[in-house]
């Protein structure tokens, strides 16, 4: 996720409004800022590594000259946050300067064409192609315009962008397009403005122009045209006045962070579906190789790795161990060697205790792989092979949709593995693939359909005392993060054990009236948990139970309920499983009058130990 934002004013200096613009967009992104505009029919670009006040402060961002311009704040997926990758990118003349947001899945296939048709690239980022994609088009095609060539390019692209590009050749003019990642356009007396979210201009204008995804749009002092890309037909769309304070747009109208990174997953998913795949296939190459294989992560990373290792077993017959970051060098520090391998999982990549424990297992020869969100932190420059989750940033403490995006890539992780190893057969891997492809429409609809029905079972449980979650196989893992997010944002004490433990100690807890939510994926262990409700249920307790569409029997054994979509098979459904205690938690934060997006003792990115 990045931020991209473009303009062209009646009045005044384009530079200084793109950068106080971006600015309010940095929530979106902020490892590298870049500024281009045009005057005197030049580009004038700067740009750098760095949050948009550090960079401002060595090569002031307000001095470009211009009334029109684009500017983009980034967050890395692709190349490290440096100089060299930071956006705006230009082509080989530097007559046409494109920013964008979302991923170019078939990059590496454009790039290469475009080096043998002796276009040279500077970067490592998959968005530079489009300029130079740009320039072939306009080189072979004498008397294109601008924006035909942009659409022309724009063709070729498979993956989600929004982006915007200028040319010194037509420089009255940005072209915008939109395929997925989002865009919108603002209008004011003095101007037009395109970008990333309504925040970056509503203190300029509260008139805005929703762009839909396949279309293409051409700004000019004037106003803004806008085009279907496929067929060229106009499209007529009148502004919308947006009643938002600066506050509620930065959060798109959500009330809290938390509950719009919820929101956020399908997108989200849908981009952690688009990794690139020599990554992918690198890291499980390495994993393949390995003796022994250790998933270090802390807190809800730990839990993704606790899934993770169900996922490897099922599906690739790899065993693995998944340690606390905070307890592996005690447990396993004088153990690892040069035949050990750990794959280290991080949001941030930056937490203290899992550093620590990659770095003693560095230091005993141990191959580091790593999963982060955070392209250029520690981990990911101590790591042999890293793969980025795509997430973009997440503001709220809790995670949400960084850790249903780490699950995503770890499934496909397990996946590359069944079919290096052939453990599984090709038809069952099609059908996952298939079922993977779906998720980020599941958790859409659960999302859509489950929403009101859980603020309401949080309003019926709102003074419970105690919760309880249980779960089986895969599922305990879900119920483990389930337990966690109630009680770092609701401050509920709350207890969770796989399902099978429970008449080993934690029975003893149940009274009269005591909430027990129970993770039922309909697999191999639906029978098993139907009997552990049914034991649950003869003590008191009050059963809500995460359930797929039409499993009557545990309906008929619930007090309360939360569907799924059927047919999710079990080795992914901590993905679809997890957003209704997602949203438990959140709405039983509220229920207590809790700030769900800054929980007591708690920050984003531990970085002590």
């Amino acid at each position: 996720m990045c931020g991209i934002f473009g303009c062209i004013l009646k009045n005044g200096n384009a530079a200084p409004v793109i950068h106080s613009s971006l600015k309010r967009l940095e929530y979106r992104g902020y490892d590298s800022v870049g500024i281009a505009t045009i005057s005197d029919g030049k580009i004038f670009l700067k740009k750098d590594q760095g949050k948009i006040d550090e960079v401002h402060k060595c090569i002031n961002l307000d001095d470009l000259p211009g009334n029109i311009g684009i500017g983009h704040t980034r967050w890395a997926t692709h190349g490290a946050p440096l100089h060299v990758n930071s956006h705006p990118h230009s082509d080989c003349t530097g007559t046409i300067t494109v920013v964008h947001n979302g991923i170019i899945e078939n990059f590496g296939d454009l790039k290469l064409e475009l080096q043998n048709l002796g276009h040279a690239f500077v970067s490592k980022t998959d968005t530079e192609v489009i300029p130079h994609l740009i320039e072939e088009i306009m080189k072979n095609k004498l008397g294109s315009s601008f924006a035909d060539a942009v659409q022309e390019a724009i063709k070729r692209l498979e993956g989600s962008f929004a982006l915007a590009a200028i040319s010194s050749y037509e420089p009255d003019k940005i072209v915008c397009a939109r395929n997925e990642s989002p865009l919108v356009l603002g209008v004011s007396d003095n101007g037009v403005f395109c970008a990333s979210d309504i925040p970056a201009f509503l203190p300029l204008t509260n008139k805005v122009v929703m762009i839909n995804n396949g279309e293409l749009i051409i700004l000019t002092v004037e106003g803004y045209q806008i085009k279907k890309i496929q067929d060229n037909s106009l499209v007529e769309r009148v502004p919308e006045t947006i009643e938002w304070t600066a506050e509620m747009a930065v959060k798109q109208g959500y009330p809290h962070f938390m509950i719009k990174e919820i929101h956020e997953q399908p997108e989200v998913l849908r981009n952690t579906l688009r990794l690139q795949d020599r990554y992918l296939d690198l890291l499980s190459t390495f994993l393949d190789r390995a003796t022994e294989i250790f998933l270090v992560a802390c807190g809800t990373s730990y839990h993704a790795c606790l899934a993770a290792s169900y996922m490897f077993s099922k599906l690739s017959f790899l065993p693995t161990y998944p340690v606390y970051a905070s307890e592996f060098i005690e447990q396993y520090g004088k153990s690892v060697n040069i035949d050990s391998t750990i794959l280290a999982v991080s949001q941030s990549g930056e937490t203290a205790d899992t550093i620590a424990a990659v770095t003693c297992a560095q230091q005993r020869a141990a191959t580091i792989l790593s999963l982060t969100n955070v392209i250029g932190s520690t981990l990911t420059r101590v790591s042999r092979v890293y793969v980025g989750t795509q997430a973009g940033p997440e503001i709220g403490v809790a995670a949400t949709k960084t850790f249903t995006s780490q699950l995503s890539v770890l499934v496909q992780l397990a996946l590359r593995l069944a079919k290096k190893r052939g453990k599984v057969s090709q038809d069952e891997i099609d059908v996952l693939e298939v079922q993977l492809d779906k998720l980020p429409d599941i958790v859409d609809v659960i999302v859509k359909t489950q929403e009101d029905k859980v603020k309401q079972i949080a309003h019926k449980y709102a003074n419970s005392k105690v919760f309880f979650f249980l779960g089986r196989g895969i599922s305990t893992a879900t119920a483990f993060e389930g337990r966690l997010k109630l009680m770092e944002i609701a401050y509920v004490p709350s207890i969770a054990f796989p399902a099978g433990e429970s008449k080993h100690g934690p029975i003893s807890l149940i009274e009269n009236g005591l909430p027990v939510v129970f993770v039922c994926q309909k697999d191999e262990t639906h029978k098993t948990v139907i009997g552990n409700i049914m034991e649950m249920k003869a003590r008191g307790a009050k059963i809500l139970a995460i359930i797929e569409e039409g499993d009557n029997e545990i309906k008929a054994l619930a007090d309360d309920y939360i569907e799924v979509p059927k047919g999710v098979p079990s080795v992914l459904s901590p993905i679809p499983f997890a957003v209704p205690l997602q949203l438990l938690a959140y709405y039983m934060a509220l229920e207590h009058d809790c700030d769900p997006d800054m929980p007591r003792n708690l920050a984003k990115s531990v970085t002590v130990k």
